[in-house]
């Protein structure tokens, strides 16, 4: 999926939206990051993500691969 030029801060959040969110957020992509992809602000992806139980926290990967 391409960034979106436009701003979706006040809309609601399609299913679409979400599943992108859940996305990278499995793929340790920074809060800033998706926000940027998603047209959001850092504060709406948290709360979503909150909403939607989905963890923005990095899961812990050895740096010994």
């Amino acid at each position: 999926m391409t960034p979106k030029t436009e701003r979706n801060s006040g809309d609601d959040w399609t299913d679409e939206d979400v599943a992108e969110l859940k996305k990278l957020a499995e793929e340790n992509t920074p809060t800033r990051v998706i926000g940027l992809k998603l047209g959001r602000t850092e504060d709406s992806v948290y709360n979503k993500a909150s909403e939607e139980g989905i963890s923005l926290k990095p899961v812990n990967q050895s740096p010994h691969g």
